[in-house]
């Protein structure tokens, strides 16, 4: 059995991504989403039009990956180097609206839920899913590339 640990992550996101926009209806942008930044250290919003599926995908695969994970740690992980002009450069948090609603809708879908105080984990259905999206990607790599069964450990 293929894991997201086990495929390029990319690659499992732009698929996990495209699965989201097609078949999941409760995962859909939020109308202030194609104008918002994704937080304090970048200059202009995301110029892919479908960037809430893919930050949905990545959020996703970071709570089946690192989880239980919290609302704090994703802002770190998708925080940057602020540029302060003369000053020197420093960290920066992500906004926390985009992810906050990607995980209500996550949680609405059922791929993942909410454990207090740890913060949020993969639900059976969430790992079901990410493990059929691996699975068939990790397919097609082996096709592309067939070298690369050496390493699928069966």
């Amino acid at each position: 059995m293929m894991t997201p640990h086990d495929v390029p992550a990319s690659m499992f996101i732009d698929r996990l991504a495209k699965y989201l926009m097609e078949n999941v209806d409760e995962v859909q942008p939020l109308p202030w989403a194609p104008f918002a930044k994704t937080g304090s250290h970048v200059e202009k919003q995301p110029q892919n039009s479908a960037w809430w599926y893919t930050r949905s995908a990545s959020i996703m695969r970071k709570v089946y990956v690192h989880g239980p994970i919290g609302l704090e740690n994703l802002r770190s992980d998708y925080g940057g180097r602020k540029n302060r002009g003369s000053k020197p450069n420093r960290a920066a948090k992500s906004g926390g609206s985009n992810i906050r609603k990607a995980l209500k809708q996550l949680e609405a879908a059922g791929l993942i839920q909410i454990t207090r105080p740890q913060g949020r984990i993969m639900t059976p259905k969430g790992r079901k899913l990410s493990q059929e999206v691996a699975g068939d990607l990790a397919k097609e790599l082996y096709k592309a590339v067939p070298e690369l069964k050496k390493y699928q450990g069966e």
